[in-house]
């Protein structure tokens, strides 16, 4: 049980982390990330307050926290350093928020996300069977929002994941406590926009991450 997009008060949020990791472990969350929206102006503060929280955590809390950013309303030309300066300043996760149908995010943004190996390119609307392919290569991961609004094409991003063969993964995108839903909902709603074997499918990828993210600690 996981959730890797949420936001905190230091980005659109309305909890601060000690909140959000508290309403997450009494769901029985096994994993979360606290991923801020992002740019080049805050970039730095966001990802140490982030860790500054995670280090005060004891040593035996029992649901791992990560630190992340979502990198928002990027310039597509901006993103490759952006996702290179957060892995430097230390995230753990790295989303991009992607061409979702529901904002004017700048076109271009779902190629040069993949292309830059962001570790999850948010609710990308509308993206391509090349898009979705070069994702399957670079092993980035293809997010099924509950988000209102976002998750209005996660049917369309199930579909073309599953011709293609791209990784999957279900984020709440939460920004306060009516949006943290249940591990078991999320799954549901990745199954009502067409993924097969949702739960299995879901669970891998997770896993996948978060190996990937104790590779690189």
């Amino acid at each position: 049980m996981y959730d890797f997009h949420i936001h905190s008060i230091f980005s659109d949020g309305v909890l601060i982390p000690a909140e959000i990791a508290r309403r997450y472990l009494v769901k029985g969350f096994e994993a979360i990330a606290i991923t801020d929206h992002c740019d080049a102006s805050n970039i730095g503060q966001v990802i140490l307050s982030i860790r500054k929280f995670i280090s005060s955590l004891p040593f035996d809390y029992p649901m791992k926290v990560f630190s992340g950013v979502e990198l928002t309303h990027i310039q597509p030309s901006q993103i490759n350093s952006l996702v290179r300066e957060a892995r430097e300043l230390g995230a753990d996760i790295v989303v991009v928020h992607g061409e979702s149908i529901v904002e004017p995010v700048a076109p271009g943004t779902n190629m040069a996300a993949i292309e830059a190996g962001a570790d999850i390119l948010a609710h990308p609307g509308f993206l391509t069977e090349e898009e979705a392919s070069l994702a399957k290569e670079k092993g980035v991961l293809l997010e099924i929002s509950t988000r209102a609004g976002h998750s209005y094409a996660n049917g369309w991003v199930i579909n073309i994941a599953q011709k293609t063969g791209a990784g999957l993964i279900v984020n709440n995108d939460a920004h306060g406590p009516s949006d943290i839903l249940d591990y078991d909902f999320m799954v549901k709603i990745a199954e009502a926009g067409g993924l097969e074997n949702a739960e299995r499918v879901l669970k891998e990828n997770a896993q996948k991450l978060l190996r990937k993210i104790s590779s690189a600690s």
